[in-house]
This record gives C-alpha cells, structure tokens and sequence, in this order.
C-alpha cells in the first residue's frame, strides 16, 4: 500500500489499473461546519490533509497550496456567482492556462518537485490530453529540473488556441507530441508506455492524467469550497458537471462520499455521450468517437469511471478487470439492474448536441449579457431542461474560459472574445512539436533514445 506521496508521483499502479484512498476519509457535521467561511486555500489544506495524512507534513502541505494559486487572477480563487435564482455557476478558469485543469494542476507538480527534491529523483511524466490537460500540466511542470513531460494530443482535434498553449512552450523539459488519431489513441499509447518492461528500465514514470490519484484529490476541493457557500451541511446541493474522462464527476463524487451533502451529480455529455447511455440502461458500448465542439469531451474510454465501477462493485478488482476487459475486447459491457439502480442513486446523466450547445452559449448571452465555453454550456442546458427545485441550489460548473474556443463563439455570436493576457501572449509564438502515429512503438523509440 502506498502513502498519498507516493501514488501521486506515480501515477498509474504497477498492473495497469488505478489508486484510490485504502479508506475514504469523512468530514462529520460539525466539521463541515467548521469550514464554513474559510477561504479557498485553507479548505483545500483540510481537505487534502485528509487524503494525504503523514507523508506531507502539514506546514509543507500549506505551503505547497499557497504556492499552487498564488498566480490565479481572481481572489477567491473559484469564484461562485449566482446567474439566476438558485442556480450558480463555479467558475473554474482562474488559473494560469484558464480551466479547471489548474485547480488539480498547480497543485501536483508542486507535491511532485517537492518529493523529488527530497528523495533525489527524477521523473518522466508522459500524459495524454483532449485539450486542458497539457497546458496545464505544461504551466505546473515547465523548467523543473526533477520532471521532464511527455505530453500527446490528437492531431487536429484540439482547438488552435488550446494546441498552441501547449506547443509554444519553449522548456527543453517539454515534448510535445500530436498523435494521428483520438485522443482514446492517445490514451492507450500511454498506458501501453507505462506497462512497457523496457521503458520503466530507462525511465521513473510518472502521470499527470487524472489516472493520477493526486489530481483528483485537488479537484474534490472546490466541490466543498462551492457547497459550503450554498449551504451546507444544513442544505444539499446539485452539481452538473460537463465530462469526458469522467475525473471530474469523481471528485465530485468523491466529496459526497467524504460526507458532503450532494443531492445529485448530472453528468453531462455531448454527442460521445457513453457515459450518459451507460446511466440510463447499464451498458457501456462504444460507438466510436465524433468530433464536435467541445472536443475536452470528446472521448469515449473513461478512465476514471474505473475508480466508480470499483466502487460500485464493493472493491471486487476481479470482477471491474473482467469488465475493462470486455470492454476492450468486445466494445461493451453491461451491469445487472440492482447495480445500475445504485448507481442511478449517486448520478443522473444528459446529453447535449452541438447545436444545444450553441444555443445554450446565445441564450445566456442574451439573458445576462456574459459568454461561457462551449463545455460549461453543456452543463448550463442540462439544467435548464430540469425541473424547478427551488429546494436545491444547482451548480453549473464551468471548465474553461470562452476564449479558448473563439471559433465556435464567433460562430455562434457573431462576435469575438476578448483575449486574456495569457493567451496574446502566446499568438506570435512559434510551436514546437512532432507528429507521430498512434502506434505507441515511435514513442517508446523516442523515449528510449532520450
């Protein structure tokens, strides 16, 4: 058994499949109240000491936290703001790439350098990204002499802007990669790399993907951080969380079963809408991977609903392996009934086409004069098609900053974005990556001749 230092500079678990904590730590009333009016940074050090018990002393942990979002440009860090009556939107796109990747991010390549440095190691990170992840692990990783980062994206499957955050990084530290396929390819490559004999001779391996236990810890931060603002422990609340690789539908998941009070966890979809199907007739069956607008989701493989069907199935690894299997091997897999109508009980699911999204982003313009991103629009018409619950404060939890995909906000409004800092800066940049295809034998090549 590892300690939360440990799993967070590995990454992935030595058979291929996923840490996650030996026993769920839980907050008891009173101690959610005791949260109450504490600002981003110190309910993240109480949360997260719970996860990472004695193998990060406390000082050092706040630390580590302080640092992470010292250079977000709000002051609450995530910010909560009402845009109508009991409905709130959590806006995740503070940090320094502009999504919610940041809030994980920051964080872990922190908790990285910090146990690198102490234990005199180094680090090969090699992640896969569908678009937020690599610029964010990108910012936090960047000229750290303990870690060099392996990242892939799917060639031409990422919106321009979100490739160029990554591939303008000059850091000799950095490898950028596009990958001639999905980012499914892209993802395979890495867990084909991590279970290759020959590269963990030559390499210490180490994951940035929410595969990594550790990012999924720092997400479960906001989810308290929104909810006690709303209310809890004395009010439940409502989150709709737009997903492809299900990580953050976990975190949310996770602070439930930390004991905060959520009455229900939309998970939203687009067009590759696996997850939700899964949730209405217990069969996950893989239809192939569309291209749409918010390409962050468009994924069809979702790692992290491991952790959920592990879980699920009261921590039978024999039984979810069986189940990862089928789904490889066959394409689909199907859960008894008693076992979707539980999981049915933690989650509802929507799914949003493209053009729902579009008219989400117009509408919400029209209403309250503000732009979203074409990912926290898919959240924001999951909620507008549910029913009046004014018992319930809903969350629409908002992934990114609209200028990110100012293509489809153009084309959807007519009008352009205004440009954050972080991204004119980038505009002019040259970029620096290589093409490979989704045979994962040209990477291992390259990483064995570093």
């Amino acid at each position: 058994m590892l300690n939360f230092e440990q799993a967070a500079t590995r990454g992935l678990a030595p058979d291929g499949g996923l840490y996650v904590p030996a026993n769920w730590p839980t907050f008891g009333t009173n101690e959610l109240r005791a949260l109450v009016g504490k600002s981003y940074r110190e309910t993240a050090l109480e949360v997260l000491l719970r996860f990472s018990g004695d193998s990060i002393p406390a000082d050092e942990l706040g630390q580590i936290i302080d640092d992470a979002y010292k250079h977000f440009d709000h002051p609450d860090i995530a910010p909560l703001r009402e845009i109508r009556p009991d409905v709130h939107m959590l806006e995740l796109f503070h940090g320094p790439t502009l999504s919610f990747k940041d809030y994980a991010l920051q964080f872990l390549g922190r908790v990285m350098d910090w146990s690198l440095k102490k234990n005199a190691q180094h680090l090969t990170v090699v992640g896969a990204t569908s678009g937020d992840t690599g610029s964010a692990a990108i910012s936090a990783v960047a000229g750290r002499d303990t870690i060099d980062l392996y990242m892939l994206h799917p060639f031409q499957r990422v919106s321009e802007m979100q490739r160029r955050q990554m591939t303008t990084n000059q850091n000799s530290n950095i490898f950028n990669y596009a990958i001639d396929g999905t980012f499914d390819d892209c993802q395979a490559i890495v867990k084909t790399i991590f279970n290759d004999h020959e590269v963990q001779r030559r390499h210490s391996l180490g994951a940035v993907n929410s595969i990594n236990w550790g990012r999924i810890s720092a997400q479960v931060v906001y989810y308290f951080y929104a909810a006690l603002q709303l209310g809890a422990p004395d009010q439940s609340v409502r989150f709709a969380v737009p997903t492809g690789n299900f990580g953050n539908v976990f975190a949310a998941w996770t602070a439930a079963r930390m004991g905060l009070p959520i009455a229900d966890i939309i998970v939203c979809s687009n067009a590759n809408d696996i997850l939700t199907r899964f949730f209405e007739t217990g069969e996950m069956k893989k239809h192939g991977v569309r291209q749409t607008v918010t390409p962050s989701m468009d994924i069809e493989v979702s790692s992290n609903f491991e952790r959920f069907l592990f879980e699920l199935f009261e921590r039978d690894g024999t039984e979810v392996e069986s189940l990862i299997q089928s789904l490889n091997q066959t394409g689909s897999f199907s859960v008894s009934n008693s076992k979707l109508l539980e999981a049915q009980s933690h989650f509802s699911a929507c799914r949003v086409n493209d053009a729902e999204t579009c008219q989400s982003i117009a509408r919400h313009f029209e209403q309250t004069g503000d732009i979203i991103d074409p990912h926290s629009a898919v959240a924001l018409s999951a909620v507008e098609r549910l029913p009046d619950d004014s018992n319930v404060p809903t969350v629409v939890v908002a992934t990114a900053h609209p200028a990110k995909f100012p293509e489809t906000i153009e084309h959807t409004l007519g009008a352009q974005v205004p440009t954050p800092k972080q991204l004119r800066e980038i505009i002019e940049l040259p970029e620096r990556y290589r093409c490979l295809s989704s045979d994962p034998d040209e990477l291992k090549t390259l990483m064995l001749a570093a």
